[in-house]
């Protein structure tokens, strides 16, 4: 069982993003401390439901702040970036961190960031396979050109090799030689898509154990379809994402987290807009809040490993990436860190 956590930036009510940002750094130096697994990055952009803009620039920082735990992007938003560009970054991370760097990608939504970034609503609809492929590519081959529709160019060297790590480094992503690469999952689309690359899902804090099971057989069958060894069907190191908060009552995390989330859930989702003005409907932030407490490894230490271990065994995965800020308090987080290294990790092993 690899337990990690998962770091938005979230900027609650009262709070700048200099405070948000600074919680982030403490609690990834908490996460190493306390013998976590790894720290997972997220990515948002104009909204203060995360005010971290750049998930590898952060991920830069906090590999240099530590010297075992792994750090990746829970997800660098694809349509925002040019692939060559991201791939670049992520092969010097896992260079000049010795082979910790995991990079996560994702679709991200319709909002007013591809209108900035000027990829457009096509890069989000349909040009996320052509981005990740050439990714990919940049990660393993040593000369790549862009052949797709979107992205056309002359064959160029890569520099930085991506699978040139050094003799002696920690180990490589589960993938081989070169960077980790996980891919968001949010429909059997996605999921078919990353399962035709072999690549590990991430799947998302709102789905509970029987979502995250089917998404898992279903990824399994198009892996063995697309021809796949057992080995690597089977071996596949997926991630489930959740929220964590120990306290000593039964009834006191939860408690907390239905004070706490629903103020920064409730300014932080209304702030996103649309790019073409599509009509979204947002969660209820309170009941969001409780589906959240009633699925994940909220209570008690024994009653969060117990509901980390259903998971494992219902979903047959077994590395998660838990956040851990939902108090919105630097200390509180802090603490919430250490309890599920001292408390929670020892009733796993």
């Amino acid at each position: 069982m690899r337990i990690g956590t998962f770091v938005l930036a979230a900027q609650f009510p009262g709070q700048g993003p200099g405070e948000a940002l600074h919680r982030a750094v403490r609690s990834t130096e908490a996460a190493e401390e306390s013998g976590l697994d790894s720290v997972w990055l997220a990515e948002h952009h104009f909204v203060p439901y995360g005010v971290c803009p750049s998930a590898t620039t952060l991920a830069a920082l906090l590999l240099g702040r530590t010297r075992r735990i792994r750090v990746g992007t829970a997800v660098s938003v694809l349509p925002n970036h040019h692939p060559v560009a991201l791939a670049e970054q992520t092969a010097l991370l896992h260079l000049t961190s010795g082979g910790r760097f995991s990079l996560g990608v994702g679709r991200g939504g319709p909002w007013v960031d591809l209108e900035v970034f000027g990829g457009g609503l096509d890069a989000y609809e349909n040009g996320f396979p052509e981005a990740l492929d050439l990714v990919l590519d940049w990660l393993r081959e040593p000369r790549v050109a862009g052949r797709g529709e979107r992205f056309g160019f002359r064959e160029v060297a890569v520099v930085p090799r991506a699978d040139e790590l050094l003799a002696g480094s920690a180990d490589a992503g589960p993938g081989g030689a070169g960077p980790e690469v996980v891919v968001a999952c949010t429909s059997p689309k996605s999921v078919r898509l990353a399962a035709a690359r072999a690549l590990p899902m991430l799947l998302g804090m709102h789905c509970g154990d029987e979502e995250k099971a089917e998404m898992v057989t279903l990824w399994r069958t198009a892996a063995r379809e697309a021809g796949h060894p057992p080995e690597v069907v089977e071996g596949a190191a997926h991630v489930s994402a959740g929220v964590a908060q120990i306290a000593d009552g039964a009834g006191d995390a939860t408690e907390m987290l239905v004070k706490t989330m629903p103020g920064w859930l409730r300014q932080g989702l209304d702030a996103h807009v649309t790019v073409d003005g599509r009509h979204r409907v947002m969660r209820d932030p309170v009941a969001y809040t409780e589906l959240l407490c009633g699925l994940h490894p909220v209570g008690t230490a024994r009653l969060a490993a117990d509901r980390l271990a259903a998971t494992a065994e219902r979903t047959g995965i077994t590395r998660f990436a838990l956040l851990v800020e939902g108090s919105g308090d630097l200390a509180a987080t802090e603490e919430n860190v250490r309890r599920l290294g001292a408390d929670v990790l020892p009733l796993l092993t």
